[in-house]
């Protein structure tokens, strides 16, 4: 399918969230929609604050809403948030350190700022937030686990940072009950390698939205891995600077979603130095009547980026009819000194020649469906570096193909 491309020449300043030009206009948020102001064309342009006052009730037609069932939000995206410490439970190794810290802590803020009202809601009203500080150069991993966090409407702040030339991986999982609007701010410091990996495996009736920050520096490097498997709307939005020469991202996503589900993820990655690389790769499996997965792709290549290599792409495999996978990719190119940038995206159903393959040599339909699948989703799945998380994700996923294989 065509994905828009959006090539512009912009005057100094105007890639500048929050300019003047808006504050003129008399509006505290420029977005599509409201107001009889000309909607927002590029992602540069996106308006940003700390303050939830700021920002305009949401109805969803607004353009970071308009694919969210954002009536089941409302009391993340308006109303009042416990913002007391989540429970949680975390390992612990020599290399690192986690603390619960101050909201006037200087560590909160280096990596981004919030872009909607759930994200406002949710830094507005945290008590304290969780840090985790990766200090070493041996390779050291920490899992931190929410779990049965109620139905109330919470909110949660997460600052992870990766100190000069350390290495690690974070794990952040969440299960049972949840109605959570939070923050994760990333920061790799010079030479840093760092992997994060948040997982989704909520109870059904669950709503969890949530906005990641990442803020790569010199010749550091990120990969960023989102995997959803349960709730009933789970929304992760990862958000990268690219700031200094050198820095590198990967984003993968995984995602499964079943009748009624709602699996949405936005991502910006922004290309702000020179010599600076992104890959992006997400992939979705959906089954069911109202399955609904949303996946917005926008990659910003700014004048200060000459030398940038980028490509993005997402992949969803419609399991059953009645599933639906909006999928979205843009780039906008202030430049024309790059090495490479790229896109793509395609939905579609089953492969009848790798079925007919399979059941030719006597793997029965099911089995052979669930080949397929475990296949298209497990690229995935090995990028993650956790051999443990691994093959846990892996019995996750077949777990979620034995349902379809039940309700036919």
């Amino acid at each position: 399918m065509s994905a828009p491309v959006t090539l512009v020449t912009s005057p100094a300043g105007s890639g500048i969230p929050n300019s003047p030009d808006h504050s003129r206009l008399g509006s505290k948020q420029h977005s599509d929609g409201g107001w009889g102001l000309v909607p927002v064309q590029v992602r540069s342009a996106r308006f940003s604050s700390f303050e939830i006052d700021d920002f305009e009730a949401v109805t969803g037609q607004e353009l970071e809403w308009k694919h969210s069932p954002v009536a089941k939000l409302t009391p993340l995206t308006g109303g009042e948030l416990d913002g007391s410490p989540l429970p949680i439970e975390a390992s612990n190794a020599a290399g690192l350190r986690i603390e619960w810290i101050d909201r006037d802590d200087q560590r909160i803020g280096r990596a981004g700022k919030p872009e909607e009202r759930a994200s406002a809601n949710a830094w507005s009203s945290f008590q304290k937030a969780l840090a985790i500080t990766i200090t070493g150069e041996e390779p050291v991993e920490v899992v931190v686990n929410r779990t049965a966090l109620g139905t109330a409407p919470r909110a949660a702040h997460t600052v992870i940072v990766a100190e000069h030339h350390s290495r690690g991986i974070v794990v952040l999982q969440g299960s049972g009950e949840a109605l959570l609007s939070e923050n994760v701010e990333i920061v790799l410091e010079e030479g840093a390698e760092l992997t994060v990996v948040t997982v989704q495996e909520w109870d059904d009736d669950a709503i969890h939205l949530a906005s990641h920050f990442a803020e790569i520096g010199r010749d550091a490097r990120l990969r960023h891995v989102v995997v959803s498997l349960g709730g009933s709307v789970v929304r992760i939005n990862p958000s990268t600077h690219l700031s200094s020469e050198g820095g590198d991202v990967e984003l993968f996503g995984l995602y499964f979603a079943d009748t009624g589900q709602h699996l949405e993820q936005q991502i910006f990655v922004n290309h702000d130095a020179p010599n600076t690389k992104s890959r992006v790769n997400y992939k979705g499996a959906l089954q069911g009547v109202g399955a609904h997965t949303v996946w917005v792709g926008d990659v910003l290549i700014r004048p200060t980026a000459a030398g940038t290599d980028s490509y993005e792409q997402n992949r969803n495999l419609l399991l059953t009819d009645g599933a639906r996978a909006d999928s979205v990719p843009n780039l906008e190119i202030e430049t024309g000194d790059i090495a490479g940038a790229g896109h793509a995206s395609a939905s579609g159903r089953f492969d009848d020649e790798q079925l007919f393959y399979l059941q030719a040599r006597g793997i029965s339909e099911d089995d052979a469906r669930r080949l397929v699948v475990r296949g298209f989703l497990s690229e995935i799945v090995q990028k993650i570096g956790s051999p443990a998380l691994e093959a846990r994700l892996q019995e996750a996923i077949e777990a979620e193909l034995l349902v379809d294989v039940a309700s036919r």
